[in-house]
Order: C-alpha cells, then sequence, then structure tokens
C-alpha cells in the first residue's frame, strides 16, 4: 500500500536489504579508495602541450580538456576521464596553468599544464606578404 514500495523506489527495511546496502557502501569506499590513490599519484604532474599560434601569438584553436586527458595518458600511462578535468573554459593563450582533476567526491588531484608554441619547419612556414 506504501506509495514508495509500489513505485519501486523504497524496499522494506529487513535483513536482505540491509545487507544489499551493506555490501554497496563497501564497493563505494573501495572505489573512492582506489580513486584517492590514483590522485596522490597524479598529483604534481607536469604535462606539457604545444599549440599552433599565428603571427600575433594568438591560437588557431584552444586546448580543451580531451586534449589535457590525452596527453595526460600519454605521460603516466593512465586513462583520465575528460569530463573529471575542471577546466572552467579552454586553454586559448600560451603559459601555465594549474588544473584540477576531481576523481571522486574527496580525491582531487592538481596538475600543472604548460602551453608552449609550436615549432614549425621551414616547409611548414607560411609566407606573409602584405599585398
Amino acid at each position: 500500500r506504501n506509495y514508495l514500495i509500489r513505485k519501486k523506489l523504497a524496499v522494506l527495511a529487513d535483513a536482505n536489504a540491509k545487507n544489499v546496502i551493506e555490501r554497496q557502501r563497501k564497493i563505494q569506499a573501495q572505489f573512492e579508495a582506489e580513486q584517492a590513490e590514483i590522485a596522490r599519484q597524479l598529483d604534481g604532474t607536469e604535462v606539457t602541450l604545444q599549440a599552433q599560434t599565428g603571427a600575433e601569438g594568438k591560437f588557431f584553436g584552444a586546448i580543451t580538456a580531451a586534449d589535457i586527458a590525452a596527453e595526460l595518458q600519454n605521460v603516466t600511462g593512465r586513462e583520465i576521464d575528460k569530463r573529471k578535468i575542471e577546466l572552467a573554459e579552454p586553454i586559448r593563450q600560451l603559459g601555465n596553468y594549474e588544473i584540477a582533476i576531481r576523481l571522486a567526491k574527496d580525491a582531487v588531484a592538481h596538475i600543472k599544464v604548460t602551453v608552449i608554441e609550436k615549432e614549425t619547419t621551414q616547409g611548414e612556414q607560411r609566407e606573409t606578404t602584405a599585398t
């Protein structure tokens, strides 16, 4: 007769339900401990990204969380979900940035991202002539 039980939003508090909840809590605690360990390992990692710039030092694109995640995987060998990287907006300027990676509720790693200008070879340089 209970509305919540009928809609399967709740179950009766019996021994079986308590065991299920305890198992879920243990799994969640283990997951959070693993994420905290990964955050500890990633904390302080330095990543260098290259970006192609124009004549005035402006980017042709932007450095996004996906770019940071890919380079972080190359550096550490660990796959990090791009949605875990807390980047307010894409990076559009050269420089050093400190980025937070929130792996779990209390597991946050801070990495250093350095964006440098991509060096071009003579064959890749475009001529800039004023006509």
